[in-house]
């Protein structure tokens, strides 16, 4: 019998890559913090370069946030901006493709988007109760969603988001584009 010397590692044995790829979120319209804060760890853990909070979206400082993003708000680059649609154009102005993270009548299955045609991408998303706005979807330059299998038809937002960025940096890692190749 084989004897198995695998062994959890500390945190303090983490070394951090910097690895950024040119992703960016929008959030837009959130109403609980906790789901902030995820969605600042999950940028944290995965390479976002930055976050914009917009419109109704709870910032730091908050104790919430800072409970769930386990402090990675500290260390993330954000912005709270007040316009979405503002954000969105001047982020179009700057060769980003926008994403928006939603089911739509033209919405593609999240692991068919081609990354190739993608260098600096925003994702966007929406209220947990009514999505993302319309304004925003005419913004956007396609649509995904992760197929849902079961009876409910979405999932929470910070899990969705954890899904998809997971599956966009995977892109970028097989074309071996990261935040400094596209600026």
């Amino acid at each position: 019998m084989t004897k198995n010397n695998n062994q959890q590692l500390l945190h303090e044995s983490h070394t951090n890559s910097n690895l950024k790829f040119p992703l960016c979120l929008l959030l837009d319209d959130f109403e609980n913090p906790l789901n902030v804060g995820s969605i600042f760890r999950i940028s944290d853990a995965l390479g976002v370069t930055e976050l914009y909070l917009c419109g109704s979206t709870p910032v730091p400082p908050n104790k919430k946030i800072t409970k769930t993003s386990r402090s990675t708000e500290k260390s993330m680059t954000y912005h709270y901006v007040k316009s979405a649609e503002q954000t969105l154009t001047q982020l179009k102005a700057d060769h980003y493709t926008i994403i928006a993270l939603e089911i739509t009548t033209q919405s593609l299955d999240l692991v068919t988007l081609k990354y190739s045609n993608y260098e600096k991408i925003c994702l966007i998303a929406g209220s947990e109760k009514q999505g993302i706005k319309p304004s925003l979807l005419r913004l956007s330059n396609n649509s995904i969603h992760i197929p849902m299998l079961g009876i409910n038809s979405s999932m929470n937002v910070a899990t969705a988001c954890a899904i998809a960025v997971f599956e966009i940096t995977r892109g970028y890692k097989k074309k071996n584009i990261n935040a400094n190749d596209t600026r």
